[in-house]
Formats: structure tokens, C-alpha cells, sequence
């Protein structure tokens, strides 16, 4: 499962193309469940969390990199696996990753405990969350 996940993010160039993110509305309502997640995350997900991000990442109608960000969430107990660091690196340095991706993925990849407050408005601005 691993060599999957490190094989599968390192293709992410072209996954996160800028034109299909801004055309699917499902990868950016996924994109904003997650980082809502995020943000409401005190040490790890909720049960219901859990639920909401296994439903993204086993949804093969989005694109591999969400999938992937959406498993990492949820595996957080207390900071993120070795995996999801991982992950959340490759992610980082896509060069097809839009920024506000490269964002998240940093922000869950330096997860501790909870999001900063900083984190947090940076996430609910770039994913125009209220």
C-alpha cells in the first residue's frame, strides 16, 4: 500500500491541472470538506469526519491527489503518518498542484494537534469557507 500511495502521488503532475479544478464543482466541494476537516480537528478526526473523508478518498470520480489528501486526514492521530508527510511532500512539490493544494497539503503535513488560528484562516480563505 505504500509503494502504491508514493507511486500514485508522484504522478500527481497534470492530476491538479488548474483548468479542471476551477471546472469540477465535486473536486472543490471535496477540496472544502477537507479543509473544513482540518480545521475543526482536535487531535484526530471525529467518527463523522472519518465517514466524509473515506467517502472522498474511495471516490473514484475525483482526482488521485484529493484522494490521496483525503486519506492522509484521515489517518492524522495527533500530527499526520509517516504516509500522509509523505504524500503531503510530493503534493507540495507538483509542479501541476495549484496553490491553495500546496497549502493544505502543507498545513496537514506540519499538523500537530490542531491547526493554528493562522492556519485555519488561511485555509477557510483560500477555500472560501465561512
Amino acid at each position: 500500500m505504500e509503494i502504491m500511495r508514493n507511486i500514485l502521488a508522484i504522478t500527481l503532475i497534470g492530476v491538479f491541472s488548474q483548468a479542471s479544478m476551477a471546472q469540477n464543482q465535486e473536486v472543490t466541494e471535496a477540496l472544502q470538506e477537507i479543509a473544513s476537516i482540518v480545521i475543526s480537528i482536535n487531535h484526530f478526526p471525529s467518527d463523522e469526519n472519518k465517514t466524509v473523508l473515506e467517502r472522498i478518498s474511495g471516490n473514484n470520480n475525483l482526482p488521485q491527489g484529493v484522494r490521496l489528501i483525503a486519506s492522509s486526514v484521515s489517518d492524522i492521530q495527533h500530527s499526520p503518518n509517516e504516509q500522509g508527510k509523505q504524500v503531503m511532500s510530493q503534493i507540495q512539490a507538483a509542479p501541476g498542484a495549484p496553490d491553495a493544494i500546496k497549502s493544505l497539503a502543507a498545513i496537514i503535513a506540519s499538523f500537530n494537534h490542531t491547526a493554528s488560528d493562522e492556519e485555519k484562516a488561511s485555509l477557510a480563505q483560500l477555500f472560501q469557507l465561512p
